[in-house]
């Protein structure tokens, strides 16, 4: 919520919290990653708006840096900034697009840049980098092509003759529009956008990318015109688009606290206007006000922006999180200052020889899916929903190894599904714990599942690699579109969960096990935890959410049978677990394991 002219303008920013009610779901807006740099001239907020000047430095390695960030910003001066740092008989080198067709190639460095001075006084500058993806001129970022793994360049000094440059200039390049995972981070904004799922009963999120440089008063346009070209690809199986030939005519208007926004959109009714009100109010978090739409110019609906996000919340929560974690074969409450935590919402006859659980709240009820064991090892799916306590379970067949079950969070409590991984394949689950494998598009062994706050969206690792996917609920059946895979930092991942509407959280190894977060697209990442010492085996968050929020980074993990808090926090004590007879004298006290979130 960065926009200081919107705060101007409209009298602060929307901050939600706690809002209760049911029905159409709520969602979030601007993400916030964390603290950002030191206010700056140029900047919104602290994030610079404009990307280095060619002669900002003359370092060959911080002069390819500033290269690798010089595209960053409006589509349109995308080549005329890149092409400053070009020496000007080279510059034919990078052949333009249109600013319609301009993607960036955006990269992660492996490495530092290898410098080399040559006998001709030129320098080469050797970068090693992990495609991550394209960035494209409507925000969306599309998968990584199959790229290079190194780009050279070559540099010479500025001269006399090159009229209003100094320091460095490229004289040899690759012909291609380059972006650093770090330049995105500091000239975008990360945005999200609504579109309705495939029965327009819950808004699912889609993430942008917002150049630091577009001004405050275009963003409604900018955001309309997202909408109406549609979702990210590998969402679209899960969502619904606005209708086809829907179109902003000319730019949104709009000053003191009122918005008009002028479309054209054939075979529109009150009801499609009243689904786009809702969009538009959360995929536009930043303003309050009046937004009046029109079709054609003539005014069809305004809608109270602020009032809209209040009455129609994205997401069912009505209140915090409560933790648990299984304890001696039951799932046990865990309590830590300053959050609440409840008793268990199971019974105990059913709460036995437990090693893995998924606790979702749904209006009333509580639906429970316990993975349990027996004297062979092998494991079963219990499944039960109701009132809480959960007094009645359905079983599974059983198999060698049940994974984590997940909940999708439906509107409809009547019908309940889930997603378990057992054997290495997907499976769907419903209320009577009748599992059925889920067809994916795609081959390898499936490890973990994770399901988003908005239940039409997937996280899969898959052969040892981190996957996303739009789900399909129609009619009960459960399709999974073609997964996207993602581009990590971390190799052979273990674990994977939802941590912020369009974030995640995974564990894998870089040397040593090791746990990260990264943006739905798996450009973004950040560690979370280093050298943990063993291999995560569970791993569970509170995705960060505007209904009710919880601080950032809420997850729990377990590793050599040991469950953990995140960082700052470490072990989970058995002094935190509730509900337990303290072990006796002399006696070894046993461990919380598979640690899980009720919301």
């Amino acid at each position: 919520m960065r926009r200081r002219l919107f705060a101007a303008l409209l009298g602060g920013v929307l901050l939600v919290a706690g809002v209760t009610g049911c029905g159409i779901p709520h969602d979030t807006a601007v993400e916030v990653d964390g603290p950002g740099p030191a206010a700056e001239s140029g900047s919104f907020n602290g994030r610079p708006a404009e990307p280095p000047a060619q002669n900002a430095t003359s370092d060959p390695e911080e002069f390819i840096h500033n290269y690798l960030a010089a595209a960053s910003g409006e589509p349109d001066r995308a080549y005329y900034r890149a092409k400053q740092f070009i020496a000007p008989e080279s510059r034919g080198l990078l052949r333009e697009k249109q600013a319609s067709e301009i993607t960036l190639t955006v990269v992660r460095l492996r490495d530092r840049p290898v410098v080399t001075q040559n006998s001709d006084t030129t320098t080469t500058v050797k970068v090693a980098v992990q495609q991550l993806g394209v960035l494209r001129a409507d925000g969306t970022l599309g998968p990584a092509g199959a790229g290079d793994s190194e780009y050279r360049f070559r540099l010479r000094a500025a001269t006399a003759a090159d009229a209003g440059s100094s320091g460095l200039l490229i004289t040899e390049l690759p012909n291609v529009l380059l972006l650093t995972d770090s330049a995105l981070g500091r000239y975008y904004e990360r945005r999200t956008i609504y579109f309705w799922n495939s029965d327009e009963t819950r808004l699912v999120p889609d993430q942008r990318y917002l150049p630091s440089a577009v001004p405050d008063e275009r963003l409604v346009s900018e955001v309309v015109k997202w909408l109406t070209r549609g979702p990210s690809e590998w969402l679209a199986q899960g969502v619904t688009g606005l209708p086809d030939k829907t179109d902003l005519i000319n730019n949104a208007t709009g000053s003191d606290g009122r918005w008009e926004v002028n479309l054209t959109m054939p075979g529109v009714t009150d009801d499609r206007l009243a689904r786009l009100a809702t969009q538009l109010a959360w995929s536009l978090p930043d303003l309050e006000g009046q937004l009046e739409l029109k079709i054609q110019n003539q005014s069809r609906r305004t809608v109270d922006l602020k009032k809209e996000r209040l009455l129609r919340p994205v997401y069912p929560l009505t209140r915090s999180p409560e933790r648990f974690a299984v304890y001696d074969g039951s799932v046990r409450p865990l309590s830590f200052e300053g959050e609440p935590s409840g008793a268990v919402p199971v019974v105990p006859a059913a709460n036995r020889a437990v090693v893995a659980a998924a606790l979702h709240r749904s209006g009333d009820e509580v639906l429970a899916a316990l993975v349990v064991t027996r004297a062979d090892r092998r494991q079963q799916l219990r499944v039960g929903y109701g009132p809480e306590p959960v007094t009645v379970f359905n079983g599974s067949g059983w198999y060698a190894s049940v994974g984590r079950p997940v909940w999708l969070r439906s509107l409809d409590p009547q019908h309940p599904y889930g997603l378990v991984v057992a054997g290495g394949r997907l499976f769907r689950f419903d209320g009577n714990a009748a599992m059925s494998p889920v067809s994916l598009p795609v081959a390898g062994n499936v490890t973990a599942v994770a399901a988003s706050l908005d239940g039409h969206r997937i996280a899969l690792i898959i052969g040892g690699a981190l996957h996303v996917a739009a789900v399909n609920l129609d009619g009960g059946v459960v399709t999974v579109g073609q997964p996207r895979p993602l581009v990590t930092s971390l190799t052979d991942l273990t674990a994977v969960d939802w941590i912020g509407e369009n974030g995640l959280v995974f564990a894998g190894s870089e040397g040593r096990p090791a746990i990260y977060e990264t943006t739905v697209d798996g450009v973004l990442e950040t560690p979370l935890k280093q050298d943990i010492g063993a291999a995560v085996t569970y791993l569970t968050a509170y995705p960060t959410n505007p209904v009710v929020p919880q601080p950032k980074s809420a997850f729990m993990y377990e590793a050599n049978r040991v469950a953990y808090r995140n960082p700052p926090y470490g072990t989970i004590k058995r002094d935190e677990v509730l509900e337990v007879t303290p072990p006796t004298a002399g006696a070894r006290a046993s461990n919380p394991t598979a640690p899980l979130f009720l919301y």
